[in-house]
């Protein structure tokens, strides 16, 4: 069920444990510190394969029972709370995301929520969001992250070969936006620069085994400076761990913004499908 409502809000969720029982791939990182709090990050990710984008969040502070992120008019967008034995042993990190629909209705099944990049925008507006937290002790701890629209274009040419993933640096977001319009929301002022001018700061590679198991590898890789790479070899010791014609997908993505502000967190992904490991009898159709 879409977490969206009518009136383009997120609806309230009153507990901790849906968000600790979320996907494990994301790997936002956060604004330290974060005003009273340790952390705090709002941004937007991008599945520039699958057609869909997010509104992620991560705030962390010590023995929180209640937090809330309002956007830059005071609108409370999000809020949790602790009861009973949690609100007793109090909560840290909480992080999260909005359900993802399409960007375009092409991508969406009948009845699926459709949310293209300029709806998004004006859905979550760029700016400040104020995060707030209560201790279970009353102190009140708060502070305020930038959400931009700095958006890293999706990594381009991803291949898998051997356990070794390369990609070359992309120049727009896949399905969800033509050249022109992207060239038209820059000129909309919707997006302040193009995606392929937008600086990227790291590389985040992922491959994730669809076989039941939930295990991944994860990890991330420079994209600037002396260090910057845009190839690496799977770890072997995850890879023999893995039988013959295991299923798989591969994501790598950009993970940057204005660097220069300190946004570097909005995330662009390319998904690689149907990848079959240690291929022998085949893993199904569509897989390679």
């Amino acid at each position: 069920m879409s977490i969206f409502t009518n009136a383009g809000c997120l609806l309230t969720v009153a507990t901790t444990v849906v968000l600790a029982a979320m996907s494990p791939r994301t790997a936002t990182s956060a604004t330290t510190p974060c005003g009273g709090l340790e952390e705090c990050r709002v941004l937007v990710e991008i599945n520039a394969t699958d057609g869909d984008i997010g509104f992620h969040w991560v705030v962390d502070a010590e023995e929180m029972v209640t937090m809330h992120i309002e956007d830059p008019a005071g609108a409370k967008v999000f809020e949790n709370r602790a009861f009973h034995e949690l609100w007793q042993q109090y909560y840290s990190e909480t992080r999260g995301e909005s359900s993802e629909p399409k960007c375009r209705q092409g991508l969406a099944e009948p009845g699926e929520d459709v949310v293209t990049l300029r709806q998004f925008a004006r859905r979550f507006p760029r700016g400040s969001y104020a995060v707030t937290a209560v201790t279970d002790e009353g102190e009140v701890l708060s502070g305020r992250t930038p959400l931009t629209y700095y958006l890293p274009a999706a990594p381009d040419s991803v291949k898998f070969s051997g356990g070794v993933v390369t990609w070359q640096p992309g120049t727009a977001l896949g399905v969800c936006a033509t050249e022109s319009e992207l060239w038209q929301m820059v000129s909309d002022g919707v997006l302040p620069v193009h995606p392929m001018n937008v600086p990227v700061k790291e590389w985040e590679i992922t491959l994730a085994l669809d076989d039941g198991s939930h295990r991944e590898f994860t990890l991330r890789l420079p994209a600037r400076g002396s260090q910057a790479q845009m190839s690496v070899t799977i770890s072997p010791e995850f890879m023999n761990s893995v039988g013959p014609d295991t299923p798989a997908a591969l994501e790598v993505g950009a993970i940057g913004g204005k660097l220069s502000a300190g946004d570097d967190d909005n995330a662009t992904f390319t998904e690689l499908q149907h990848v079959c490991l240690h291929q022998d009898q085949g893993c199904g159709p569509g897989a390679d």
